[in-house]
């Protein structure tokens, strides 16, 4: 079979749009039907078609494939197992794959999870001497990024001599959906300085890594870039930064860059922003712009509803709650998931309807998972029912024996109780299991770099300015008024142990930094976000602080947003 004449066959070809079987009887016509490049065409041909039995049909008259018969026939059926057991066959009839034939079964072992196989096909890669090449590397670049092993995703984009901006866009999107932020910014970051263009996969990955960080100022620069590569009014970038700016607690930015997108603006573009509202537990903006979403015509689904529980749940509103759950159920003909009765469950907890929320859980059409559990039993801390408080911490350690936050909560009710036997007997089971309480860890972002603090943290390279300014503000809030929340520390303590365990918490820390001479303007709110709970005192002194310093403190927590100004917060004080 001469490919030579592969350039005359083609003129054979109807326009893309037809259907393949016209093409495949002119050929059949003109006796080209053997001719290898043709059937190569009409493989994929038909692949796109969704004929995959005519592809194979074809496939199997071909006298001799080639790797691009191979590849066309393994491409055609990427989302399904087929492309791995064509692949089998084709190393049986000793054909050696391609850079576009691993890039192509990547992607299926990617859809289908098979994470073994894939990196059996890296290995083969790295044999055949290609793993490095941009096509094969930026598959498996991706193929790692959206299997969540951040770590070979990285390894292989380092050893890759040239990378393009596909490249980029994949390890970037890998680690922010990885929880590596940091990291995810800084690849950004290098490729900006390596001039490679910019996707709307690269802007909106990063622009997700700014948002867990809840880094203002780096959503706003990258908001910045977006503009400039006029990628702004892409929908995946501007749904992305709206997502940035409601996690980065800026409402009306990102209400600004919603506006401005209405138009092309999907369902993840309107969930995006009715979720910003619900942190802030602003439940009235969120039902409207509900109802503004129903009346677009576009249709409201699982996260539009759980947009808007968690914010009747942030606003402490049970009935609302209640209600919206059962519209879902019946209205719209939507099933709610555990994350929906999560958020009835807790509105009821921290309503002080114990009984009734305990009872949800354990009657709800799922079984409650320990998210389920630790916000009831953190309710149980609000109105100190240490007696439930033991039962639920029992359901939550019976599906992780190991989960530090139900032994530190559950000791924290019964030292506020009084009930120091019992505190003793959870430390002594958390000791003899092994267990070691999360430390607690905050950053807070000045001009742009993210600063990190952790409890009792001593690294920071401004560390003695820091304390000299976290003591300045105890002492001026004291003269306020403020009493420290001892009791949530061991009574088996001293006065200056308790006072050293509760100052030098990490968010107290951040704030301190935030609050040094020249590092915040004035008129700006310091943000400050906490890998845990913020605890009782922590969120007592920000109250206290907001009023002496005449600040606005934002501080996002694992639970909710917190806005202290004028000695008030806007949970409530229960969060």
């Amino acid at each position: 079979m001469n490919d030579s004449s592969d350039v005359n066959r083609s003129t054979l070809l109807v326009p893309p749009n037809a259907d393949p079987r016209m093409i495949h009887a002119q050929a059949l016509k003109s006796h080209s039907h053997q001719d290898r490049f043709l059937c190569n065409q009409l493989i994929s041909l038909y692949s796109k078609s969704s004929l995959l039995s005519y592809a194979r049909r074809v496939f199997a008259q071909i006298p001799s494939p080639n790797v691009v018969s191979w590849t066309s026939l393994i491409s055609a059926h990427a989302d399904s197992l087929l492309s791995l057991r064509h692949f089998v066959s084709m190393l049986r009839h000793s054909a050696l794959p391609n850079q576009r034939t691993v890039a192509s079964l990547l992607r299926t072992c990617t859809t289908l999870l098979c994470v073994p196989f894939g990196l059996s096909l890296h290995s083969l890669s790295l044999k055949l001497g290609f793993a490095n090449e941009p096509f094969s590397g930026s598959a498996l670049v991706s193929f790692y990024s959206k299997c969540r092993l951040a770590g070979g995703a990285l390894k292989v984009f380092h050893e890759m001599p040239e990378k393009d901006e596909v490249c980029y866009s994949a390890v970037i999107v890998g680690l922010a959906q990885s929880s590596r932020p940091i990291d995810a910014l800084s690849v950004f970051a290098d490729m900006k300085c390596c001039d490679i263009g910019s996707t709307m996969h690269s802007v909106s990955g990063a622009l997700r890594a700014a948002s867990e960080l809840a880094a203002l100022e780096q959503c706003a620069i990258i908001h910045a870039h977006a503009v400039v590569t006029g990628l702004d009014n892409n929908v995946v970038v501007a749904s992305a930064l709206i997502d940035g700016y409601g996690k980065a607690g800026v409402i009306s930015d990102a209400r600004y860059v919603f506006d401005e997108n209405v138009a092309v603006m999907n369902d993840i573009g309107w969930n995006a922003m009715m979720s910003g509202y619900a942190q802030q537990g602003d439940v009235e903006s969120a039902v409207k712009l509900f109802h503004e979403m129903d009346s677009q015509g576009l249709v409201p689904d699982e996260y539009s509803f759980l947009a808007i529980l968690t914010a009747c749940c942030n606003a402490g509103l049970v009935t609302e709650t209640e209600n919206w759950l059962t519209q879902m159920r019946l209205e719209y003909a939507l099933e709610p998931r555990l994350e929906h009765y999560t958020c009835l469950v807790s509105a009821m907890g921290n309503a002080g309807k114990l009984e009734e929320a305990k009872k949800l859980a354990m009657t709800m059409p799922f079984e409650p998972d320990a998210a389920v559990w630790r916000s009831l039993l953190i309710a149980c801390g609000h109105h100190s029912d240490a007696n439930m408080a033991c039962s639920v911490a029992g359901q939550l350690l019976e599906l992780d024996p190991n989960d530090d936050s139900a032994y530190v909560i559950a000791a924290n009710i019964l030292s506020s109780s009084g009930r120091w036997n019992e505190v003793a007997e959870v430390r002594k089971r958390m000791k003899d299991r092994r267990v070691k309480k999360e430390g607690g860890m905050s950053w807070i972002e000045v001009r742009g770099e993210v600063h990190v603090f952790m409890s009792g943290d001593r690294k920071h390279e401004r560390t003695e300015e820091v304390y000299l300014k976290l003591m300045e503000l105890m002492e001026k809030i004291e003269n306020l008024g403020y009493v420290p929340v001892w009791k949530v520390i061991s009574h088996e303590l001293g006065e200056r142990e308790k006072k050293e365990a509760l100052w030098y918490h990490s968010e107290k820390l951040a704030v301190a930094f935030g609050l040094l001479n020249g590092v915040s303007p004035p008129h700006k709110p310091l943000r400050v976000v906490k890998n845990l709970r913020i605890c009782k005192d922590c969120h007592e002194v920000f109250k206290y602080i907001s009023r002496a310093e005449e600040r606005e403190i934002i501080v996002r927590d694992v639970n909710r947003y917190h806005r202290f100004l004028n000695g008030i917060c806007t949970c409530g004080d229960i969060w």
